[in-house]
């Protein structure tokens, strides 16, 4: 008895040994004829690529199931423009037309588009919406816009398609405060790690006691490092309310979810725990007697109170062990505490001497010592203290006077700048850049809010140009070139076709600068687009 083996199997099983293992038997193979087999490897792709289309023509549709399904529910929002829906067609193809390598990666431009779009509540063309999802399933970050514009189409697609399927599972905004939406948690409970978390964090946005409930339900049976992100998502709608569960965390098996606690529990000024750090504060800093410095005593032991209240009791920073106590008392402490035991507003306490109490000539507490106020800043979103840490704006130095210097960093001043209103958070970084250039700016630039302010877009720029002209090469500033293509206003496109019209012919600089123009070109047209 003949066995007659599948042509396909023939070729496949040819390929994974080697033709010169097993020899290809062309002569038996469909289209044999057809290919020049003088080369045995050559002839084996050819016959396999000539095989794969005689199998893909002669496959027979499936049988359907069932009857057809449901069709897909409405969708009452406005439809894209026109313009803006061929400029999402473009962007999920990633390329733009004939400008070649004169725009940014627009991959990188995409999340932008995706914002702007949901934010106007717009929604695709339903041609669209296979792109839009296929570019879901490869980058995670771009999810949540793109099933928020996706809207019940893409729901429903996601019911029909398993490589949808994340849609199915991913959480929005607009559909957790719908009035009408089912209280569901089935996510809650089947759902992926990240996915339970989003989760978590939507709800807590729109109902915060509801999330603590749903947290408190399976909170005994979650692993340790799972629960200390979702100890994280309380940081939405924290109140008192939430004081009792993070309290009883406080006694956690983990260290890490004990010190995150700790933490949250800290941004609550009238928490338990916020007034035993404030005691604990109080005696390792007081105000001298003629009230000309502050004087330090930090603390000689790290107590079990101390450490069922988070501090660890070795340093994890290599710092000495007293340091690391004194730093993490302070930085737990009410900053409400400093004006109220001293009668001094933030300025004038952070202008003050800082001495060893039994060594007032020492100053070696003061860095400590403002580190740890930053630190409670940030921690507690305090405007006042954080516009005190970082200090004024920078100003150039009078004429005659030198270089100016840079602020203190204090702590992070790009956390501290995060605490600030958006606009002032702006103002002070143009400033900063004005007077110091970009070798600095990078972090600072990073917690403004985009696209930057018109005077904030135009020191960039201005700082750009100082660089190009000081025969610096672009690449040493790449991360602040690249953070422009996505946040500089655009504005400011004809002032940086300016600088490439200035650079020279054919240099580095004349190449950025005509890259960054034709990006903010291309992004002052997509936002139009939308905005038409």
């Amino acid at each position: 008895m003949t066995i007659t083996q599948d042509p396909w199997e023939s070729l496949h099983t040819s390929a994974l040994l080697g033709t010169d293992r097993r020899p290809l038997r062309a002569a038996a193979l469909p289209f044999a004829e057809a290919v020049d087999q003088a080369d045995p490897a050559t002839a084996l792709l050819e016959l396999a690529a000539l095989a794969t289309v005689r199998r893909r023509a002669g496959a027979l549709p499936v049988p359907a199931a069932g009857p057809p399904g449901p069709a897909a529910p409405e969708d009452a929002r406005p439809e894209l423009p026109e313009p803006a829906a061929r400029r999402l067609a473009v962007l999920l193809a990633g390329r733009a037309g004939g400008s070649g390598g004169t725009l940014a990666n627009l991959a990188e431009l995409l999340p932008q588009w995706l914002a702007t779009a949901r934010a106007r509540g717009l929604r695709p063309p339903a041609a669209l919406i296979p792109g839009l999802l296929d570019a879901a399933r490869a980058r995670s970050e771009l999810r949540t816009d793109a099933v928020a514009l996706a809207g019940p189409l893409g729901r429903w697609l996601a019911e029909q398609n398993p490589d949808w399927r994340f849609v199915l599972r991913t959480t929005t905004q607009e559909a957790a405060q719908r009035p009408d939406a089912p209280v569901d948690h089935h996510l809650w409970h089947e759902g992926l790690f990240a996915e339970r978390v989003t989760h978590l964090t939507l709800l807590r946005r729109s109902d915060p006691a509801a999330g603590l409930e749903l947290l408190r339900s399976t909170w005994p049976t979650e692993r340790a490092e799972d629960r200390l992100l979702f100890l994280d998502a309380l940081q939405d709608g924290l109140s008192p309310a939430d004081e009792p569960f993070l309290e009883a965390a406080l006694g956690d098996r983990s260290k890490n979810v004990r010190a995150t606690a700790a933490e949250l529990l800290s941004t609550l000024p009238g928490s338990a725990l916020a007034r035993r750090m404030a005691e604990r504060a109080r005696a390792a800093v007081r105000l001298a007697e003629a009230g000309t410095h502050l004087l330090v005593t930090p603390p000689a032991e790290c107590d079990a109170a101390m450490q069922r209240d988070g501090i660890a009791p070795k340093s994890p920073t290599g710092r000495g062990e007293r340091a690391w106590w004194f730093g993490e008392v302070v930085a737990a402490a009410p900053l409400s505490l400093w004006p109220e035991s001293t009668g001094l507003p933030p300025e004038e306490l952070l202008a003050l001497r800082v001495g060893d109490s039994l060594d007032e000539t020492s100053s070696s507490w003061a860095d400590d010592l403002r580190e740890a106020w930053a630190r409670a800043a940030v921690r507690q979103h305090d405007a006042d203290w954080a516009r005190a840490l970082l200090g004024p704006a920078p100003v150039p130095p009078t004429r005659g006077a030198g270089r100016a210097r840079a602020p203190r960093a204090t702590g992070a001043p790009a956390k501290l700048l995060a605490v600030l209103p958006p606009g002032e958070r702006a103002a002070w970084t143009a400033a900063f850049i004005e007077v110091h250039g970009l070798g600095e700016a990078f972090q600072l630039l990073g917690a403004c809010a985009t696209p930057w302010t018109p005077p904030l877009s135009t020191a960039v720029v201005t700082a750009l140009a100082r660089a190009a002209a000081s025969g610096a090469y672009p690449w040493s500033h790449s991360g602040v070139l690249g953070m422009t293509e996505r946040a500089l206003a655009p504005e400011a496109a004809a002032a940086v076709e300016e600088l490439a019209a200035g650079a020279a012919p054919d240099s580095a600089w004349a190449e950025t600068f005509g890259r960054l123009a034709g990006t903010l070109r291309f992004r002052a047209a997509m936002l139009a687009e939308l905005a038409g």
